[in-house]
């Protein structure tokens, strides 16, 4: 009986199956014939539509990939169709999974911290510096990003939990949240007119009044327009620091409360300090620049804050440099590989190698070869934030020195060879990070072009889309001078395309009785 059933639901599968042939069959006549009756003008418009549709998706993917870094086709399906299709399996907890999951998960912590952004430590003014360039060039040198990131660290290293006992330091605290720059400024000076009439009050009544140090800081920072200006400004809120500084000394361990306000009066002395050692700095004091970062100031604080930026470009850089000097003058290509390189020149070019392969955006900079703009306030690690932010102050360094700037083009590609490639293990350091890409083109502004480390080949997306418009364009321009031949063509392909298709319902026909052909088309 099971054989008979079987038997039975199996005549009535190929019953079906047949009228699904027959019925292809029919729409195959009708098609056939609906293709021959087709003039020239509707290839050319297929033809034409189609390269215009292919040409709008290769522009469209080209703008993603500078933008992003990638495909859009490419991105949504990885990450929409592949879980749809089964593509990601994470119901197999093995222990080969499991050690490769926390093998993953060491690699993304090690991704994570290499592409940390950090604080830049000597960070442009944004009125005598930043705003003056906007002012001439009409074009904005720092990002949202970048800018939101400065008004957090200001938030943290500038305000605490009892400001808000102090009407000055409570509009201040309401100040560096702002985001117009204008509404900051104004605000700082509410608080400066309000630390005035406090400052008679208490005066009248002999009682010792301490202002407000953080408005002076903000005012130096974005209303002064020359560097003189700000160094006023600074000074002025140096003797309020300091004054706050040690009231907070002697009673910061009288509670919690205490103890905050003398830290953030820490982080506002030594905020001011550096900051009035970079004008000097500027302004041509390079020995009172020094002194003053040698003062003494709780250098906790400084470390934490201003000097925790562990493998910088600057001292690997500065490391090359140094040893470069001592060879640089005498140093000839056309000599080195005849005699081959001596120790002290062997020794600069290592050490040229080791600062390329930590970060391999800078000697473009440092050779000229690429624009330079202002710096950002954060700068990334190994990226071209970093590369940036060193040569906007170091290029003079390596011009005054001899023949550096010519070691450094002679020597710097062949950094490249002893990296493997693809990254996966690095020569000296870690692998160069992937993220670096995606947070420098957060940091740096739109009209600059960001280097990339490693060059991205085009993905295979955009070189489809490209090869399809141009193929497409080409039919269509053919079609429309050569209408005749291009149709005589159109239609061999169809005919060849679909000629499988004939043979095998031929072979059916051949083989099956005509009245059982009859009874399934009927049926």
């Amino acid at each position: 009986i099971h054989l008979f059933y079987c038997f039975y639901f199996l005549h009535l599968k190929l019953v079906f199956m047949f009228r699904v042939d027959l019925l292809s069959f029919g729409v195959f006549s009708a098609v056939s014939m609906f293709l021959n009756t087709l003039t020239p003008k509707f290839y050319v418009a297929l033809t034409g539509t189609s390269s215009l549709i292919s040409g709008l998706i290769l522009i469209f993917e080209w703008w993603y990939f500078r933008k992003y870094g990638t495909s859009f086709i490419e991105q949504v399906s990885v990450s929409h169709l592949r879980p749809l299709l089964g593509g990601v399996d994470n119901s197999s907890p093995n222990s080969s999974s499991s050690s490769s999951s926390n093998g993953d998960a060491d690699s993304s912590r090690q991704s994570v911290s290499e592409c940390k952004v950090w604080r830049n430590p000597l960070n442009l003014f944004r009125g005598a510096e930043y705003n003056r360039y906007t002012w001439v060039t009409g074009r904005e040198p720092l990002t949202y990003y970048d800018m939101n990131l400065s008004a957090q660290d200001h938030q943290t290293f500038f305000t605490c939990d009892s400001d808000h006992l102090r009407p000055a330091d409570a509009i201040m605290q309401k100040a560096w949240r702002e985001r117009n720059p204008q509404a900051r400024i104004t605000a700082a000076h509410e608080a400066l007119d309000l630390e005035d009439l406090a400052r008679l009050i208490y005066t009248y009544y002999s009682i010792r009044y301490f202002l407000c140090a953080t408005a002076y800081i903000l005012l130096a920072e974005e209303e002064a327009t020359t560097i003189v200006e700000a160094e006023k400004l600074f000074k002025q809120a140096l003797k309020i620091g300091e004054s706050c500084y040690r009231r907070s000394q002697q009673l910061q361990h009288h509670g919690a409360q205490y103890e905050a306000q003398h830290r953030r009066d820490t982080n506002v002395l030594v905020y001011i300090k550096r900051r009035l050692a970079m004008c000097s700095r500027k302004l041509g004091r390079t020995r009172e620049a020094v002194k003053m970062m040698r003062d003494k100031f709780p250098l906790l604080s400084m470390f934490k804050y201003y000097i925790s930026l562990p493998k910088s470009a600057t001292i690997c850089y500065t490391a090359a440099l140094l040893k470069a000097r001592a060879v640089s003058d005498k140093f000839s290509p056309e000599a080195a590989s005849r005699r081959g390189l001596s120790t002290a020149e062997m020794n600069a070019v290592e050490a040229i190698h080791r600062a390329v392969e930590f970060n391999p955006h800078v000697p473009k900079y440092l050779l000229e070869m690429k624009s330079l703009i202002l710096p950002p306030e954060h700068i990334l690690k190994r990226g071209d934030s970093e590369a940036i932010a060193y040569t906007f102050f170091h290029l003079q360094h390596w011009k005054r020195v001899e023949g550096a700037l010519n070691l450094l083009h002679c020597t710097w590609e062949g950094t490249f060879r002893m990296i493997p490639y693809p990254l996966e293990k690095g020569h000296l350091f870690y692998p160069y990070p992937v993220c670096t890409e995606t947070a420098d083109r957060e940091l740096l502004p739109m009209f600059h072009e960001v280097s990339v480390y490693p060059k991205k080949e085009l993905p295979f997306f955009i070189l489809f889309t490209a090869g399809l418009c141009s193929f497409t364009a080409m039919l269509a321009l053919l079609t429309h001078q050569f209408p005749e031949l291009m149709g005589v063509f159109a239609k061999a392909f169809l005919s060849t395309l679909f000629a499988p298709l004939n043979f095998i319902m031929e072979k059916v026909e051949s083989i099956l009785p005509s009245s059982l052909w009859h009874q399934l088309t009927r049926i």
